[in-house]
C-alpha cells in the first residue's frame, strides 16, 4: 500500500508543481513565447482555460490560476490522507494541510530553481538557454532583496547561498 500511496503522491505533487509553475511564471512575467513556458501552459490548459470561463483576473492576478493551485493541493491533500487511512479531514485540518502543501511547494521550487540558476551560471556564464531564461524571471526577484545586502566577494555573488539558507529555515519552521 505504501508503495500506491507514493506513487499517487508523486503524480499529484507534480501536478500541483505544474499548475504553481503556471502561476509563478504568470505573477514574475515570464516570456511565455519560450518553449518551457508552453509546455506548462499545454499542461496546465485543460484545468485552467474552464476556470477562466468563470472566474476573471483581478488586476494582474489571474484568479483561475490561484484557484487550480488551491483545487490542485486540495485534491491532493484529501487523497492522501484517504490513502493513508485517515479518512476524509475536518475542514480546518484540510485547510491548515492545504496551506502547507502549498508553501512546502512553492518553497521547494524556488529551492532548486535558485541552485540551477546558481549551477547554470557557473557553466554558462552568459550563455542563454530556454530554461536559463525562465529562471532568470523566477529567481531574480527573489534573490534582488539578497544582493542589496549582501555584496558579491571578489566577484563571487553570494546572494543564491543565503536565499537557499534562507528558504531552508522557513521549511524547517514549517515542520
Amino acid at each position: 500500500m505504501s508503495a500506491i500511496i507514493y506513487i499517487v503522491e508523486t503524480l499529484l505533487s507534480l501536478a500541483l508543481f505544474v499548475v504553481l509553475a503556471r502561476l509563478l511564471l504568470q505573477l514574475t512575467r515570464a516570456d511565455f513565447r519560450n518553449p518551457l513556458c508552453q509546455a506548462v501552459v499545454q499542461l496546465t490548459n485543460p484545468l485552467i482555460v474552464p476556470l477562466r470561463r468563470v472566474l476573471p483576473p483581478i488586476g494582474k492576478v489571474d484568479t483561475a490560476s490561484v484557484v487550480a493551485v488551491i483545487l490542485v493541493a486540495g485534491i491532493e491533500v484529501a487523497i492522501v490522507a484517504a490513502l493513508r487511512g485517515g479518512g476524509w479531514p475536518d475542514p480546518l485540518t484540510w485547510l491548515d494541510a492545504l496551506a502547507l502543501e502549498i508553501a512546502h511547494t512553492l518553497l521547494w521550487t524556488y529551492c532548486y530553481a535558485i541552485l540551477i540558476y546558481w549551477l547554470l551560471s557557473f557553466i554558462a556564464p552568459g550563455g542563454y538557454s530556454p530554461l536559463q531564461s525562465v529562471l532568470t524571471s523566477l529567481c531574480e526577484p527573489v534573490l534582488r532583496p539578497f544582493r542589496r545586502f549582501i555584496p558579491p566577494v571578489a566577484g563571487l555573488d553570494l546572494s543564491p547561498l543565503w536565499a537557499t539558507i534562507a528558504i531552508q529555515a522557513i521549511l524547517i519552521l514549517l515542520r
